[in-house]
């Protein structure tokens, strides 16, 4: 007798493994698509320690697109404190902030950051994005309205999406543009949002007309000063503190570590009843494991020698002026920057790969820089300056791309 067969069960099968194949090859067609566009991005493996000198591949290469602007990332003192708090705390938190995971090392960290910015209180999290994505979250909900720069980073845009504000871009660094787009606003609330240092074109915002503007229409500020943190200020206190803005005027600093401190995570800055209300609401607090305790003593450590070793900031700011004048010089298309960020403009994706490439075979990683990153038409190379840079080594860059474009 033949044994029964069950047609439903195969038909099943079929259509499981039909759908399994038209997602993957949707798939394979999105890649397919985005490598003939050059805008494939392709993961670099350091095998050596982040530095102006780095080895990838067998290949040692000067780096020009690190973030570790103060060359703190390798500093003894940091390391040697890392070193001693896994010794101490171990490695892992174990557990987010509010069960088990906030150290005393946290708690120290939390009053160095609210003492270096001005403020009552701040709070640490693993990631600026999850930083960024608090603010937006626990401060804006369906009735209000969140205003980003149009060249805000991706994070701050991600966050006022997820907050489910009306959203609204204003065009970048227009302070005007900002304050019609706020008086014609009927929501019930107004946060904005900016960076203070922009990551792509190293320009800096409006930051005293931007206060103007939202005194004048009842509006929240808030900054992501990711990359000014550390390195603007006469200590290193950031943008605000280069402009002299008070705390009253920007009420919700965000920065991280991870670029100039040299370690990783991030932290919010305010008065204690708006820290409070993070540490109550912000998902992105309140539901993730705590930052590292190592982490949290070695960047302890980075704020100590951001006070001891001011050097670091005057050099890096000669070797700005130094690339800005000799770029000049050579007539290369460099965005107009005063900061670390100096973006040297190619417009074509497919061109800014190649240059990239070949600066790879010269001698320096420096990252081409395309579209969804920056807008259509804008491709770039995004060289990055560091206080562990020497002048030899920028005169050797400059020197190249005088030779390549």
């Amino acid at each position: 007798m033949s044994p029964q067969i069950d047609s439903s069960r195969t038909d099943s099968s079929k259509k499981n493994s039909s759908s399994k194949d038209n997602f993957r090859d949707g798939l394979e067609k999105k890649l397919k698509l985005r490598k003939q566009q050059n805008l494939f991005r392709k993961r670099n493996t350091l095998a050596s320690r982040q530095g102006p000198m780095i080895k990838i591949d067998g290949h040692h290469l000067i780096n020009f697109c690190s973030n570790d602007y103060l060359g703190l990332a390798n500093h003894p003192e940091v390391i040697s404190a890392f070193k001693t708090c896994a010794d101490q705390f171990g490695v892992g938190s174990g557990a987010s902030s509010l069960v088990c995971g906030r150290s005393d090392l946290h708690l120290q960290l939390e009053e160095k950051l609210a003492d270096k910015t001005g403020r009552e209180a701040a709070l640490i999290f693993p990631s600026g994005y999850m930083a960024n994505l608090a603010v937006a979250t626990t401060f804006s909900g369906r009735t209000d309205g969140v205003f980003l720069d149009r060249l805000a980073h991706a994070s701050l845009v991600d966050a006022a999406r997820l907050s489910g504000a009306k959203l609204h871009r204003y065009q970048h660094a227009d302070h005007e543009a900002l304050a019609l787009v706020l008086k014609n606003s009927a929501v019930n609330e107004k946060l904005v949002l900016t960076d203070t240092v922009f990551s792509m074109d190293g320009d800096i915002a409006p930051i005293k007309e931007l206060v103007r503007v939202c005194k004048q229409n009842n509006a929240v500020l808030a900054v992501d000063d990711a990359h000014g943190f550390a390195v603007l200020g006469k200590s290193g206190g950031g943008l605000l503190e280069e402009k002299e803005i008070s705390a009253e005027d920007v009420p919700i600093l965000v920065a991280t570590f991870g670029k100039a401190l040299g370690t990783a995570g991030a932290f919010i800055a305010a008065d204690k009843i708006i820290i409070e209300m993070l540490i109550q609401f912000a998902r992105t607090y309140i539901y993730t494991t705590a930052l590292a305790p190592a982490l949290a003593g070695a960047t302890l450590a980075s704020l100590e020698v951001l006070e001891k070793e001011a050097w670091r900031r005057e050099t890096l700011s000669a070797l700005i002026k130094h690339f800005c004048n000799s770029a000049s010089a050579l007539g290369l298309n460099i965005l107009s920057s005063d900061t670390a960020i100096q973006p040297l403009m190619i417009g074509d994706s497919e061109i800014a790969v190649r240059i990239s490439d070949k600066l790879f075979d010269a001698g320096f990683l420096i990252s081409a820089i395309r579209p969804p990153t920056v807008p259509e038409g804008s491709a770039r190379l995004r060289i990055t300056l560091t206080a562990a840079h020497t002048e030899e080594q920028v005169d050797r860059l400059l020197e190249t791309l005088g030779k390549l474009l």
